[in-house]
């Protein structure tokens, strides 16, 4: 009998395959809307979950929030949240209120959700045009996409720019960097598996040896390779 192939046994969610929960120290967003005024950055940390450093930012209210660090940032440097915070790198602001040409990340979908796009290192959205309550950014890949001027996003860009740069050098360097990241550090073809292991396996030399299309109601461990065609539909004359 063969073996479940590895996409369904990631998909199980066994620990093997689970992000360590234990090398999260909890949520980096922003904090609810409520919280405005002036922050003063206590520590920059690294997060095994993240690609940027991480800043822990301690306000006037008493409370610590963490954020992704802006390039440059420093400790003792204040951060500032809210609409009438000065438009300078690592402060937060709605979009309605950063001027055209600016670089923000860590930009907020929906206002109040703590930011969910751009948050990789050296990654950074460009503030094309304002149409109406809209912003218009230009995302890294080029793309052009529409958000509320509500949301809030970070102006700058990302520590952390130079990751890439450096090699893992070595395969254990890189299961344990994206152990953290519960994404496998390693993909095999499924023409080079054994036939237990995956339905593309086996065989006197590396082939699919099979048709290579799979119906969208396969079964999942049959559902490897390429959908199939959608039947195009006859003109009526």
């Amino acid at each position: 009998m063969g073996k479940r192939i590895i996409a369904r046994r990631r998909g199980h969610g066994s620990t093997v395959y689970r992000a360590p929960s234990h090398r999260h120290h909890g949520p980096v967003k922003y904090p609810p809307v409520t919280i405005m005024g002036t922050g003063i950055v206590k520590d920059i940390t690294h997060s095994p979950a993240h690609t940027v450093p991480v800043a822990e930012v301690a306000f006037e209210n008493g409370e610590t929030y963490r954020f992704l660090a802006v390039d440059g940032l420093m400790v003792n440097s204040k951060i500032h949240i809210g609409e009438n915070a000065p438009i300078e790198r690592g402060n937060i602001l709605p979009l309605k209120k950063i001027p055209e040409g600016t670089y923000v990340y860590n930009i907020e979908l929906t206002p109040g959700d703590g930011g969910k796009l751009i948050r990789s290192a050296g990654s950074a959205a460009l503030v094309v045009s304002m149409v109406k309550d809209n912003v218009i950014l230009q995302l890294p890949s080029g793309k052009f996409k529409t958000v509320n001027g509500t949301c809030r996003a970070t102006v700058g860009i990302p520590a952390g720019a130079g990751r890439k740069e450096k090699p893992f050098a070595k395969a254990g360097k890189k299961v344990h960097a994206f152990r953290s990241l519960a994404k496998a550090p390693f993909k095999v073809s499924g023409v080079a598996m054994n036939p237990v292991n995956h339905p593309f396996g086996g065989g006197s030399h590396q082939h699919v040896g099979r048709p290579s299309t799979v119906s969208a109601g396969a079964w999942p461990g049959q559902k490897v390779g390429r959908f199939s065609p959608r039947r195009k539909k006859l003109k009526k004359r």
